[in-house]
């Protein structure tokens, strides 16, 4: 990069950041009043506008739940569904292409530990992450774009995926905005709606346990386990017990690994060779199991699997164990 484009690109920065400081400080004008006198006043260009300002504010991490809220009452469940999911999704490109320009590079270079290791994760995942993320809101929505912008996931899965999956959330929050007009209205109906639109916010609100037990990869038996240990694959049994259980009565499994489940996301880089293969979860049953699953699942693993019955039903088949 010569000295010429390393100026314009930092100047890029510079005038991003002022932007998004400005609408930090006057977001509390951002509101769907504002919007609602915007849109009216716009005629037949209404549609464009609004998916214009859904993109700009996602880009200057406004709010993007007054706006959708706003499309439904503005433009009612159907049309505020489209437009709110076409201006986050353009929102959402954009940030990311400026992350990729601006900040890729640099990342790249001063990335490691568990910055390079989360990295790899989403993009060994690609488009699956992506899904993951949209579908259950680990992170703010905005800066999540910018964040995977700085990985060199595809644009075009990036874009697909965005779209599908925040289907979810744009048609709930959208018809809530609808209902809610309609209330204030006095409109025909209104226990119905306000009825559906809870049902809607009861769905995405159960999607992150439906979609993380999904992400976790099935359950495995014990016998499963043997079977891949000994098929000579590349295999890591970890065990999440205490340090002083791995040792104890019951054991553990000759060749196991031990984490405790609450110092596993201070020690995941040590698992970072087992980012794309398959990792295998056992404590003395499989409740603590579960949440290292869910630790390792948010962490980038894409092959995570929990062993049923644990160390209990190990000793139950008279495994051999190590003390």
């Amino acid at each position: 990069m010569n000295t010429r484009q390393r100026w314009l690109r930092t100047l890029l920065l510079l005038g991003l950041l002022a932007g998004i400081a400005v609408a930090v400080a006057y977001r509390d004008r951002f509101d769907a009043a504002v919007l609602e006198t915007w849109i009216h006043e716009a005629g037949i260009i209404a549609p464009l506008l609004f998916i214009l300002i859904y993109a700009i504010a996602a880009v200057l991490f406004l709010p993007g739940t007054v706006v959708t809220l706003a499309g439904g009452a503005l433009f009612g469940p159907v049309f505020g569904t489209l437009y709110n999911l076409t201006g986050a999704t353009l929102g959402a490109t954009l940030a990311f292409l400026i992350a990729r320009h601006l900040a890729s590079d640099w990342v790249t270079q001063k990335a490691g530990g568990r910055v390079k290791q989360l990295i790899s994760g989403v993009e060994h995942e690609g488009w699956r992450f992506v899904a993951f993320v949209r579908l259950v809101p680990l992170f703010p929505f905005n800066l999540l774009n910018y964040a995977l912008g700085v990985t060199r996931l595809r644009l075009t899965h990036y874009i697909i995926a965005s779209f599908v999956c925040m289907l979810p959330g744009a048609a709930a929050y959208t018809y809530l905005g609808y209902a809610g007009r309609e209330a204030l209205a006095g409109g025909e109906g209104i226990i119905r709606k306000a009825l559906l639109a809870l049902a809607l916010l009861a769905v995405v609100a159960f999607l992150p346990r439906l979609i993380g037990s999904l992400r976790r990869g099935p359950m495995i038996e014990v016998q499963d386990l043997v079977r891949m240990r000994d098929s000579g694959n590349a295999l890591c049994i970890l065990d999440v017990r205490t340090a002083a259980d791995f040792v104890g009565e019951q054991g553990h499994i000759p060749g196991a690994r031990n984490i405790p489940v609450e110092d596993l996301p201070a020690r995941m880089e040590e698992l970072a060779e087992y980012t794309e293969r398959p990792v295998a979860i056992v404590c003395r049953t499989d409740r603590r199991s579960a949440k290292a699953a869910l630790l390792l699942s948010k962490g980038g693993f894409s092959d995570v699997h929990v062993v049923h019955g644990g160390m209990t039903r190990w000793h139950e088949l008279g495994l051999p164990v190590k003390q």
